[in-house]
């Protein structure tokens, strides 16, 4: 069984201390694919996801500033607006694929920072040859959030975005025993452990615990504010786009977020994912993450 520490090498990038996970491409495939995480990841979250995809070519996956353990912008006196993740993805992509063409797949909010760096960098779009939405969103009207609800976690979100707020929320909110003790009852994470035996609640429970301590906080309500009060729509890109959407996302209406990105991109296609939720189990494997896309996407990637 593969390791995904075999495959994770340091990455330094405009000062931040990182990791990039990157697995060569097998025999006889050219493509290359980049992989953007979401919010709350890490590396190991979707080692199961990009073993998938490195059956149609080499696949990397860098650390966001902030997120999986990397460092973050606070380090260096920037904030980590949408604007500035653009900018260090634009940084990673003209790096490692100076004279290549290269896949993009923007995991949910990966995927608003994909497209805010094609935005930012039309020159860069040149270089993309095919790009992949995977649940991702482009507008704050897509989510489906109740209205108290939306602006619960605005102002939330908003006040933990503060230096010493945000200190007291991961010294107390996030202890490891208090993690333990209360999220599981969470509204998000009630559809993550309705299915799941003791044994499998146990192991995501303690992977939670790490996500929630190695991703800054700060960084996470930032930008969490940021995508809530998102407009994604204000600057067309010369591409097409293809979105991997679920069946009953708890985060995003479907149809809306067609209107948007119909607004951003020359086209617009869609496949289904045969998965039930928003994403994959925080702990799953090649097997399990697999679901997650559909044929129509692998037609498209098996195809140089």
């Amino acid at each position: 069984m593969l390791n995904p520490a075999d495959f994770i090498v340091p990455l330094n990038m405009n000062g931040l201390q990182g990791r990039l996970l990157h697995l060569p491409a097998p025999p006889n495939t050219k493509r290359e694919i980049l992989f953007v995480y979401g919010h709350h990841s890490s590396l190991e979250r979707w080692w199961g996801v990009v073993q998938d995809l490195n059956q149609y070519g080499a696949v990397s996956m860098p650390d966001l500033p902030g997120f999986g353990g990397m460092e973050s912008f606070y380090k260096i006196d920037q904030q980590p607006t949408i604007d500035a993740l653009a900018d260090y993805l634009a940084a990673f992509v003209k790096m490692r694929y100076s004279r290549r063409q290269v896949t993009i797949a923007g995991l949910s909010f990966g995927f608003v920072i994909a497209t805010r760096m094609l935005q930012r960098y039309p020159d860069l779009v040149k270089k993309v040859d095919l790009l992949i939405s995977v649940v991702g969103f482009a507008h704050h009207d897509d989510f489906v959030f109740t209205k108290p609800r939306y602006l619960s976690y605005k102002s939330a979100s908003w006040f933990f975005s503060h230096k010493t707020p945000s200190m007291f929320f991961r010294n107390i909110a996030l202890h490891p025993l208090v993690i333990k003790t209360v999220y599981e009852h969470t509204h998000n994470a009630k559809q993550k452990f309705a299915k799941l035996n003791k044994d499998q609640k146990k192991e995501i429970m303690n992977f939670e615990v790490y996500l929630w301590r190695a991703n800054d906080i700060r960084t996470h309500m930032k930008t969490s504010y940021e995508f809530l009060k998102l407009d994604n729509c204000k600057k067309q890109i010369d591409l097409p786009v293809w979105h991997i959407s679920v069946k009953g996302d708890r985060y995003f209406d479907n149809n809306i977020v067609e209107q948007h990105m119909r607004i951003i991109f020359t086209d617009f296609s869609s496949a289904k994912s045969k998965m039930d939720s928003h994403a994959p189990s925080i702990i799953a494997d090649v097997k399990t993450g697999a679901p997650l896309i559909p044929t129509k996407i692998r037609r498209l990637l098996a195809h140089a």
